[in-house]
């Protein structure tokens, strides 16, 4: 009997099935060095400022202000998965004047590091990063991602600083209303006294959890809906005044509740009603008046390759594009430089510690 000739089909690399290519050899060519430069700048850095990445991690997760937060590296994802037929087409290439936008987030995290600062520190190491998406993917590319880079500033943990003056607004606009409903009332900075009792607005009632929130919220909405500046300006103003308002109406309800049924109840029903349920209606309400006056769909917002590339200065930032050693080169040489500024500074603390 004569064997049989031609091909042998082998199942596998083992005989258990036919493999195909692997998952790095599906990305286009043009995509495989940049996303090296990216991963390996992006280590570099964040690894640097580990200390700061972990103290902000522990606030997106523990402190109700900043829970928010969590929701942002899916909102980054999701805008760039929007723009995936605009990068398919796109010849990403690293770019070197990025290195300055590297530098410049390391030095603002060193300098935070050396005051105590941790905003400023947190600042950095987000701009950080920000910098290395920028010298990886060029500044063609980045121009198409030019919202979900920027939307990282929502990284940083910042509201805190904004508690005082809420609580002194909010104040006002409770003792305003509890006069205006012909309840006596007598407003001493953050305490409001009334025939029922003593009030005081105090941080977790400031709203400044459900305002940051709403800035986030409305940057989105904004970008993504929105395409006349005028309108993305009156719809940002809208949602930082209505939730102020809408805070000071929230400490007028407790009072007046309190005063015709009782203050434990009014603790009760604030504590039930006007947590997130009463500022989901304010976001809900704010959403309804502005969908009329909607002007694009998600799925267009920003630039398109082509726009971009109509852009008559882009061919002369192009002309500063480097290979991929330059940048990893670069991201080496900056993340040693800043750690031994930061050395300089006695400002490195163990890896993990959320001080």
């Amino acid at each position: 009997m004569q064997p049989e000739t031609g091909p042998i089909e082998v199942d596998g690399a083992d005989g258990a099935g036919t493999q195909g290519p692997g998952v790095f050899a599906k990305i286009p060519a043009a995509w495989r060095d940049t996303l090296c430069v990216l991963a390996f700048g992006a280590a570099a850095v964040m690894a640097l400022a580990l200390r700061e990445w972990g103290e902000m991690l522990h606030q997106w997760w523990n402190i109700d202000t900043y829970t928010h937060i969590l929701l942002v590296p899916v909102i980054i994802g999701w805008l760039t998965i929007l723009k995936r037929d605009e990068l398919a087409k796109a010849a990403p290439r690293a770019w070197l004047p990025g290195l300055a936008l590297v530098a410049a987030g390391l030095a603002l995290w060193t300098l935070g590091r050396a005051s105590e600062i941790n905003i400023l520190a947190h600042a950095g190491a987000v701009g950080a990063l920000q910098g290395v998406v920028v010298t990886a993917l060029g500044p063609r590319v980045s121009l198409v991602l030019a919202l979900p880079i920027a939307f990282a500033v929502f990284l940083v943990p910042v509201g805190d600083e904004f508690i005082a003056p809420l609580q002194a607004i909010t104040a006002e606009i409770a003792v305003a209303l509890t006069l205006w409903s012909g309840i006596p009332a007598i407003v001493d900075g953050i305490y409001i006294d009334t025939p029922v009792g003593l009030f005081v607005v105090a941080e977790a009632c400031s709203g400044v959890k459900f305002l940051v929130a709403m800035i986030t919220l409305a940057v989105l909405v904004a970008f993504t809906r929105f395409e006349s500046w005028s309108r993305r300006a009156g719809f940002m103003a809208i949602c930082i005044i209505i939730p102020i308002i809408a805070n000071g109406i929230r400490a007028w309800g407790t009072i007046y509740i309190a005063q015709s049924q009782g203050v434990e109840f009014a603790a009760g029903f604030d504590h039930i009603f006007y947590g997130w349920i009463f500022f989901a209606i304010v976001v809900a309400a704010i959403l309804s008046l502005a969908w009329r006056f909607f002007e694009s769909e998600p799925e267009s917002y920003g630039w398109t390759l082509a726009e971009v590339g109509a852009f008559a200065w882009l061919p002369r930032l192009e002309t500063a594009a480097v290979g991929p050693i330059v940048a990893i080169a670069g991201f080496a040489g900056l993340a040693i430089l800043a750690g031994i500024a930061a050395q300089a500074f006695g400002v490195i603390v163990a890896p993990g510690a959320l001080g």
